[in-house]
């Protein structure tokens, strides 16, 4: 792969990369000493010249970071997720310290996400089983949101500003909607099982992937609940939700349907996904990042041509047949990292090729997504 650039994190383990919303040259990095175990964390802040992938900014604190959101009100600010259960607003324009430090968690901070729609709030979840909403203006929770459980991820809707997703160790995904009574199960309006076999008297099949022909596989009765580790909304299409975590496969869902089972299954990983990106370019494209040290971009097949059987269509684009789980597609594998690979995010500009990860290899690498699909 040639279209590749690299900075190094000396002493330091990348967990998440973010490119800014404002600019293509820019990206930030969270990171922490010890993978993460003990230790300190730090905050890099990189932008892209002539001379390729250079440090602009450093930010240390007392415990490791998890993961980073930037600002949506100020191109220079963005937050972290630490260790000890505090979130840190940093600018920088500012040296050193954080502007400001929002602590209620009682346990890791592990995930945070800025609203893309009202811009004037931000989530974050815990290993504590919550999550909080927050201002940038104060240092108090705003509302909190019970899980019950290790929250590995939170996010907001990109469409729909009180709508609230978080994914937790009891293989679910939860809804909350912010404009429904706190009385009504604290905002809770829907759970989606996420290993669990659609609803119905009959199983589904799978269909045949993306380019392929026959008739429809396997049937598709759920899996052993396990670890959901990270979701993402799919910037087009806002009913849909990717999820992913410790049994390797990741599934899209129609937030719609709770209990109808995955509408897409994309298998491949050889270890856990550790994090998924939709693209912000294509409705179909998808970037995962696992353990197994690969980045891979996926299509989840609701906008290929029909499959030609024998009979004729076996599976029109957008929807799959009535009964069937649409098998999505591998479209290109990314191997360069030499240990877990943690992060993953598109730029938002540009062709729509340019894909951002990181790995506990303390490498962040900047590549082509397109040489990929060529290949």
């Amino acid at each position: 792969m040639a279209s590749m650039l690299e900075f190094r994190t000396p002493g330091f383990n990348p967990y998440a990369v973010k490119y800014s919303p404002y600019y293509d040259s820019r990206l930030a990095v969270a990171a922490s000493a010890n993978y993460g175990i003990v230790g300190n964390g730090r905050l890099f802040c990189l932008g892209l010249g002539a001379a390729g992938v250079q440090l602009e900014k450093t930010f240390d604190t007392n415990d490791a970071l998890y993961d980073l959101a930037w600002s949506e009100i100020n191109e220079n600010q963005l937050i972290v997720a630490c260790g000890d259960g505090s979130i840190k607003l940093f600018d920088m324009g500012v040296h050193d310290f954080p502007v400001m430090n929002f602590h209620e968690h009682k346990r890791e901070a592990f995930s945070v996400c800025w609203n893309p729609v009202s811009k004037d709030n931000f989530i974050s979840s815990s290993w504590d089983g919550t999550v909080k909403l927050w201002s940038p203006t104060r240092t108090g929770s705003l509302t909190t949101l019970p899980i019950g459980c290790c929250t590995y991820s939170t996010a907001f809707s990109p469409s729909n500003p009180a709508l609230i997703s978080a994914v937790s160790a009891d293989s679910q995904i939860r809804l909350f909607d912010l404009r429904t009574p706190v009385s009504a199960k604290y905002h809770l309006v829907s759970v989606i099982p996420v290993h669990a076999p659609p609803s119905g008297p009959i199983l589904p099949r799978l269909a045949p992937s993306a380019g392929g022909a026959g008739p429809p596989g396997p049937t598709y009765a759920g899996a052993v609940p396990a670890e959901v580790l990270t979701h993402d909304w799919n910037k087009y299409n806002t009913n849909v939700v990717a999820a992913a975590g410790v049994d390797r496969v990741i599934r899209t869902f129609d937030v719609r349907n709770p209990t109808g089972g995955p509408r897409s299954v994309l298998m491949g990983h050889e270890y856990a996904v550790r994090r998924l990106a939709w693209s912000p370019h294509a409705s179909d494209i998808l970037a995962s990042a696992s353990y197994d040290m690969t980045v891979r971009v996926w299509t989840d097949g609701s906008t290929m041509p029909p499959v030609m059987g024998p009979g004729g269509p076996q599976l029109p684009p957008q929807q799959p047949q009535d009964n069937t789980v649409r098998m999505g597609t591998q479209l290109g594998l990314m191997n360069r990292h030499t240990e877990f690979a943690t992060g993953v995010d598109w730029c938002l500009f540009g062709t729509g090729g340019w894909v951002a990860s990181v790995g506990w290899d303390e490498r962040v690498l900047l590549w082509d997504a397109h040489t990929l699909l060529r290949g």
